[in-house]
């Protein structure tokens, strides 16, 4: 297996780390049968990829063996959110035939996780992962790990995670308070239940605690966990 430096470039924040804490305790209570885990959003820039590395990172900091997939192979930014100074490849090249699996898993400098990176961009990322490929290679990984993070790209607009939602066992939202409506929510996590994925809740992202009322109308149909908007 290759390896590869990250870094996480975020600032230290004392509730932003313990609303992730939080999450894993959530994903952890879901039982031994939920290892692949789709985490996706509504729309872009909702911050499911800060959560989705956050929350590999503490899953690995308890033990726990973890790979982070950037399945997002139509415009990654894994690649320049660690600040890698080194060419790996990814995804994509691994769908597409230009890699083997030994070229595709990075092991990095966090203890007990690995990753792969989504890859140079590709004219065709709805034929890669609805190709049979992609699926033998996620029911092989499986039994490699405790947990398997797949990041997609959002669920809104493009059928990405529908694609990857039917090899995983559950699915996580990423909500940003104030930016997505109930009924387009609810139509998105509709979505990814008609793959048969079960969706195990949300995390409130950037939340602002004084907005009580927006709290609870989520409330009613998530399971969620909020993360504080940092600054």
């Amino acid at each position: 297996m290759r390896s590869v430096e990250i870094e996480d470039i975020r600032k230290q924040d004392y509730l932003y780390d313990e609303a992730i804490k939080t999450l894993r305790t959530n994903i952890q209570m879901t039982g031994k049968r939920i290892k692949t885990i789709l985490i996706t959003s509504c729309y872009p820039n909702e911050g499911k990829s800060d959560i989705s590395i956050s929350l590999a990172k503490e899953l690995s900091s308890i033990g726990k063996k973890v790979l982070l997939i950037d399945a997002d192979i139509r415009k990654s930014a894994y690649f320049s959110h660690f600040l890698v100074n080194q060419e790996v490849r990814g995804l994509s090249e691994f769908l597409s035939g230009q890699i083997t699996v030994k070229d595709l898993i990075y092991a990095t400098n966090y203890p007990n996780m690995d990753i792969i990176f989504g890859g140079a961009p590709t004219p065709d990322p709805t034929g890669l992962l609805g190709d049979e490929m992609f699926g033998a290679f996620m029911k092989e990984i499986r039994g490699y790990y405790d947990y398997i993070l797949c990041d997609t790209p959002p669920v809104g607009n493009i059928i990405d995670a529908v694609l990857v939602a039917r090899y995983c066992d559950g699915a996580v939202f990423v909500i940003e308070q104030g930016a997505v409506s109930y009924r387009f929510a609810q139509k998105s996590v509709n979505r990814i239940r008609k793959t048969g994925c079960r969706v195990l809740g949300s995390v409130l992202n950037k939340t602002d605690r004084r907005q009580d009322k927006y709290y609870k109308k989520y409330g009613q149909y998530y399971q969620k966990t909020e993360v504080k908007k940092e600054g």
